[in-house]
């Protein structure tokens, strides 16, 4: 395979976008899963979906319009969500299904040939082009710069909310920044497991880093590292197998965060046994 990523572009775009995607899910998904916005993030990757059709159907870039739909989703489930008009899962169940209709309805409307939209729903890792990798980088440039110049602040408002508006911290500004970098990290996974898988790459690293530390620095780099070893080994296993490359690499990290939890969950009960007859 090192000789075929050589030898093609389409392989070395799509090792580059393996790259970049583990690296925004390494940090946005630790955050995502401590503050248990899992399924905030399944609305936000849906609702982009409608963008996707949009772009189709005037002709401009897909991704864009989905960067748009997922941004504007983003910051309007934070919006009503802070307003406490109504249960914030009601709306991202709305939204949700309200993306995915307008996508239909969208694609519906062109003329001729309807596109194949499959490198969207379900990830094409091998179908990565350039200027798809501007964007990521682009994206992923702000999601690390966001999240590095306010480390501090982000620590504070995961130990505890209330504590970090006590001490100053704009907890709800915060809050609408998050939102914004899940929308940009959806945007940059959607390439690579698409958007109906987008949740299992964003919470799978972070999930498994959490048994190999405690600290948030330590979790998101853990999390960045096995992002980029199942980006890359579900690339070898789709190269090899000639399968598509969103599931590989999803069915690979949700099979190594089982592993993991069942190692975990033995050895904590082999040190109950043995604390009980050690007693």
């Amino acid at each position: 395979m090192i000789q075929a990523i050589l030898e093609y572009e389409f392989l070395q775009n799509a090792l580059w976008a393996g790259v970049l995607s583990s690296i925004v899910c390494g940090i946005i998904g630790v955050i995502i899963v401590e503050k248990k916005l899992v399924m905030m993030s399944g609305g936000i990757a849906h609702t982009s979906y409608g963008g996707v059709g949009l772009g189709y159907l005037l002709g401009f870039e897909p991704i864009l319009g989905a960067f748009g739909f997922a941004v504007g989703a983003a910051l309007g489930i934070g919006f009503i969500k802070r307003r406490g008009g109504a249960r914030s899962d009601v709306i991202i169940a709305m939204l949700w299904s309200l993306g995915m209709a307008l996508g239909i309805l969208f694609i519906s409307l062109m003329k001729g040939y309807p596109p194949d939209l499959t490198s969207y729903l379900f990830g094409n890792i091998l179908s990565v082009t350039k200027s798809d990798l501007y964007l990521m980088m682009g994206l992923t440039f702000v999601v690390v710069l966001l999240v590095a110049v306010l480390f501090n602040d982000w620590k504070a408002y995961l130990f505890d909310e209330e504590f970090a508006s006590i001490i100053g911290i704009r907890t709800a500004l915060l809050e609408y920044v998050l939102l914004v970098l899940t929308a940009m990290t959806v945007v940059v996974l959607i390439r690579v497991v698409g958007i109906i898988l987008v949740l299992s790459l964003l919470t799978a690293p972070a999930a498994v880093a959490e048994s190999f530390s405690q600290k948030l620095k330590g979790r998101m780099i853990y999390a960045t590292i096995f992002g980029i070893f199942f980006c890359g080994a579900g690339l070898w296993i789709s190269y090899v197998t000639n399968i598509a490359s969103g599931a590989a690499i999803v069915i690979l990290s949700v099979l190594c965060y089982l592993l993991c939890h069942g190692v975990g969950y033995g050895i904590k009960k082999l040190e109950q046994a043995k604390a009980v007859k050690a007693n």
